[in-house]
């Protein structure tokens, strides 16, 4: 399996808190997360977290044993809430966690595995891309804002009920009912969305963080088929530099952590 890989920092000078890596057979990307000012709770950051969590995933999946995918998460998790359980309050809800994307390349078979909002788009052998996400997140995100349609923003009253509106949406965080993200429980891992193709029906996979995915929504540069062929004619940074055009914009969103792997030549 060929993987080619890109990422980027949301702003210059400020710390990437994706994380992106390939170990022979299997590629894994997380997108860390955290609310600012939390440092108080665990002193490491996110961009340790993501660190520590996708390197313990590719030591895991370097043993290439098939092991189920939700476990080797459950395992890695686990680790890495040991890790610094001690030092770091990683009970609070805003203390360090990451979105997690895997794809393992096993006895013929790709198995992948999402929690939370990262993308994955399969380009099958005949017919257009199949893109999988975990959109919970996004759902939950959608129903605790309601509050705030029809407010203007900048105001007093908008401001207490979009803090509301955010304590709303931590308290779903990792419950049934709500989403699930990689934190300090192992159980979460249980919750991903997971599947497998036949390597044979495949020509590649991509794995985007959710800021590369802005590509698409919701900037609309291009659709899922467009990014397969920005991705042919150059590669991941490819699409990361369309991105970052988009962004330059007065009116895009703030720039986030983009970063995407390409898997081609499948085994």
């Amino acid at each position: 399996m060929h993987v080619s890989l890109a990422t980027s920092a949301g702003r210059a000078g400020r710390t990437n808190e994706d994380f992106v890596g390939a170990v022979p057979g299997a590629v894994v990307l997380l997108d860390g997360a955290g609310i600012p000012g939390a440092e108080s709770l665990c002193f490491h950051g996110v961009a340790w977290y993501t660190q520590r969590l996708g390197g313990a995933l590719l030591g895991h999946l370097s043993r290439d044993d098939g092991q189920d995918l939700a476990a080797v998460l459950a395992t890695a998790i686990g680790e890495i809430a040991a890790a610094h359980g001690d030092t770091c309050d990683i009970g609070d809800p805003r203390s360090p966690q990451a979105t997690v994307a895997v794809v393992r390349a096993y006895r013929g078979r790709l198995d992948y595995l999402l929690l939370a909002d990262s993308f994955l788009i399969l380009d099958p052998a005949h017919g257009g891309p199949q893109v999988i996400t975990d959109d919970r997140e996004v759902t939950a995100r959608r129903d605790c804002s309601a509050p705030l349609d029809g407010m203007t923003p900048g105001t007093p009253e908008y401001d207490r009920v979009r803090d509301s509106c955010a304590e709303a949406l931590r308290a779903r965080r990792n419950q049934v009912g709500g989403y699930w993200i990689a934190k300090d429980d192992p159980r979460a891992a249980r919750e991903a969305v997971t599947g497998s193709r036949s390597l044979a029906d495949l020509n590649g996979a991509v794995l985007l963080s959710n800021g590369a995915s802005r590509i698409v929504s919701p900037y609309g540069l291009t659709d899922w088929p467009g990014v397969l062929e920005l991705l042919a004619a150059d590669g991941p940074s490819g699409v990361i530099q369309r991105v970052r055009q988009a962004e330059a914009h007065p009116d895009a969103q703030v720039p986030d952590d983009a970063t995407v792997a390409h898997c081609t030549h499948l085994p």
